[in-house]
């Protein structure tokens, strides 16, 4: 489907494309002549939201404002002006206007004409007391839905004050922008300018007492998170005064430090008396059991002396022990230390002379290893006194521990409430200081008419007349699937055309067809004529019988084949033309032929004359009957090779394809089939049957006629 061919169908209909706009234009004209004028006033709220300078002291002056925040606040405040509270306000203001002043906005309507002095006194103690309460009329109330009607009838109903109200933000400014549009300038201006102050009034009023209640509120639940944090910390300190505890965790560190030194000198004293104790069984391994006798025997009575020492020694590494290693007692304690080695030393002096003055070394040694093993069991003994004081001291304090926590967690959560709350009373409590933002900074003023649109309006109309036509057009042509083109036809079939007929405008006689009088109104037929006899010649090739034949009647059959028998006439062929649409006999209608169809294929031995060679016409009587019903195939082959030995061209105009078998019967003994198509029509899907018949037919069929074309169908 080519668009080229709709900029056709768009040419073709182009009066239809100018007349049917012209004919809008005009009737909105006159339908548009008496629309009265429009007057629009305008007036600006300022909201602060996005103005800096008004948000000093209750916002961060480093915190920018996020964009789509900004764009909810001016939403919501969009929508709350456009509530149906704030409307009826302006209702009510409306009315009570036209009913106490003696110029109203409005022509009065019926109902308003209607009401009587005392129905009008009413009417404004109502509209007053719903204006001050700021309710709605009840249309459950008789008397209040009456008011209602009267609102409706004088267009101040909160409906009909809607459809000319707009309210809208200023681009990315701080302001909203109100304006309203009726046929008076002081109606717009009052519109405008009550609203404003109603809305005002109300958000003013409504987040006042929002943030008056919010403020109250947070101060209530601040008071009470005190309380409950005055409350823990008196509990926690209650709990140290009564259980002794300063700082819990700076005693549980000291003991569990001094556990740490006590436990690393315990390793140390143990690794001592394991040292001594494997050095003085490697020095007793050197004595013989004689000499260990000599030994004892000889220090025995200095051994009275060195035991008292060493008990001294041992109580003070007790006391430096427990004293958590205190460095005085270090000093008293090394000498001790240093007067046990002395005496260490005299008792080896003592038996220099004897049999063992070879092993004195020895002996001292080991005298030395035994008190210091001592010194270190001694030392371990201590330590583990020592030990068991800190550790019973440091599971005292394990409970105490836990309780301390607990109750300092307690303190943390109730602190941390409490803040929160501290924090957040504080900033509504400026914020309802300052949060009262919105101001009328241009009142709405009656303002001059605006600029007409009649004439816009007009064109249009015009336009949209035009665009509609062709929307029109266009679908009609998308979802269009006749045939138009020879190309179509083609594409649809795919079977091939032979050529093209234009159509023959008014009536004419068959007889009379290429008479002198129609040669210049049959030019073009004719040379269309004579084109589709070549191509009928160039199939032919020397064969003589041609059927023509259509899908459906009033194809153009009769026409096409009259015309071609002409045409063959005049290049002095002798034609027979022979109708053989027994449903239908127009060819023997318009030339009333002297030979029939029934008569000469009858086989009837009484009547078996051959046809005249003056004959040009072999007519039918019509009726309901088919060709082999005359005689069996083989006597009317035996007729059609007669005929063909006495003509040059046999032209059978057949009954359509959609005869079924009447159109077959004569095609059986055809030489070739055209058939005739006209235009502007579709192939249903019954035709596509016998569209299917003649591409089964193969070479015999010849091809299409497309019949009845306009003058600029495209050239095939």
């Amino acid at each position: 489907m080519e668009l080229g061919n709709f900029f056709k169908l768009l040419w073709k209909r182009r009066l239809l494309l100018i007349v049917i706009p012209i004919v809008t234009v005009a009737i909105a004209f006159f339908a548009l002549k008496n629309l009265p004028d429009k007057y629009i006033s305008t007036s600006q709220i300022a909201t602060g939201i996005v103005d800096q300078s008004r948000q000093l002291l209750d916002n961060d002056p480093n915190a920018s404002s996020k964009e789509q925040s900004i764009a909810h606040e001016f939403s919501n405040l969009v929508e709350i002006m456009k509530l149906k509270t704030l409307i009826n306000q302006v209702s009510y203001q409306l009315m009570l206007h036209d009913l106490t002043s003696s110029s109203q906005f409005k022509p009065e309507s019926k109902l308003y004409k209607s009401m009587n002095p005392s129905a009008r006194a009413h009417a404004i103690q109502v509209f007053k007391e719903k204006f001050e309460k700021r309710e709605a009329l009840s249309y459950y109330n008789r008397d209040e839905n009456g008011l209602n009607e009267l609102l409706r009838s004088m267009k101040y109903d909160e409906r009909s004050l809607r459809k000319d109200l707009a309210i809208n933000r200023d681009e990315d400014s701080d302001f909203i922008t109100v304006s309203y549009e009726s046929q008076n300038p002081q109606l717009s201006a009052f519109v405008v300018n009550v609203l404003c102050t109603q809305f005002i009034d109300y958000y003013t009023n409504t987040v006042r007492k929002n943030e008056t209640d919010a403020v109250n509120y947070l101060l209530k639940q601040l008071d009470e998170k005190r309380a409950t944090l005055n409350k823990k910390t008196e509990e926690l300190r209650e709990y140290k005064i009564k259980n002794g505890i300063l700082n819990l965790d700076e005693q549980s560190k000291s003991i569990f430090d001094q556990i740490i030194v006590f436990n690393d000198r315990k390793q140390q004293a143990e690794k001592d008396v394991a040292s001594n104790n494997g050095a003085i069984r490697q020095l007793n391994a050197k004595f013989t059991p004689a000499d260990r006798g000599y030994i004892e025997s000889t220090v025995s009575k200095y051994n009275q002396a060195v035991t008292n020492t060493q008990d001294q020694l041992h109580i003070l590494n007790d006391r430096y022990v427990r004293s958590g290693f205190d460095p005085k007692l270090k000093v008293a304690l090394d000498s001790l230390q240093a007067k046990l080695t002395a005496q260490i030393n005299q008792t080896s002096d003592k038996y220099i002379s004897s049999p063992l003055t070879a092993k004195d070394e020895l002996v001292r040694q080991k005298i030395t290893l035994e008190i210091n093993r001592d010194m270190a069991q001694s030392s371990i003994r201590a330590i583990n006194k020592s030990l068991d004081e800190l550790n019973a001291k440091f599971n005292r304090l394990v409970p105490f521990d836990a309780t301390v926590k607990n109750y300092n967690y307690d303190i943390d959560i109730a602190s941390k409430e409490y803040l929160d709350i501290l924090n957040k009373y504080n900033q509504t409590n400026l914020q309802s200081t300052f949060s009262i933002k919105l101001r009328q900074v241009e009142p709405a003023m009656p303002d001059a008419a605006e600029p007409s649109k009649k004439l816009l309006l007009t064109a249009v109309a015009g336009v949209v007349a035009f665009a509609i036509c062709v929307i029109v057009l266009f679908i009609g042509w998308f979802f269009d699937d006749t045939i138009k083109q020879p190309a179509d036809l083609v594409k649809r079939t795919h079977l091939p055309l032979l050529g093209h007929l234009n159509t023959i405008e008014g009536t004419l006689d068959l007889r009379k067809l290429w008479d002198v009088e129609n040669r210049e109104r049959m030019r073009l037929f004719k040379e269309l004529t004579r084109s589709l006899r070549f191509e009928i010649d160039q199939e032919l090739k020397g064969d003589k019988i041609l059927a023509v034949t259509s899908l459906i009647n009033h194809e153009g059959k009769s026409v096409v084949g009259t015309s071609l028998a002409y045409s063959y006439a005049m290049i002095n062929k002798k034609v027979l033309l022979i109708d053989g649409n027994f449903d239908q006999p127009s060819l023997t209608e318009a030339i009333q032929p002297k030979v029939f169809v029934e008569d000469y294929f009858k086989n009837n031995p009484d009547n078996y004359n051959s046809i005249a060679v003056t004959t040009n016409v072999m007519g039918t009587h019509g009726g309901d009957i088919t060709l082999l019903e005359l005689s069996d195939e083989n006597f009317i082959r035996t007729r059609f090779n007669e005929l063909k030995m006495k003509y040059d061209i046999i032209i059978i105009e057949t009954p359509p394809l959609s005869s079924l078998n009447k159109s077959k019967e004569w095609i059986l003994f055809a030489n070739k089939v055209i058939a005739i198509y006209e235009p502007n029509k579709g192939i249903n899907k019954a035709q596509q049957a016998d569209v299917e018949y003649l591409r089964n037919l193969n070479a015999k069929f010849a091809g299409w006629v497309l019949n009845k074309t306009s003058l600029d169908i495209e050239k095939f």
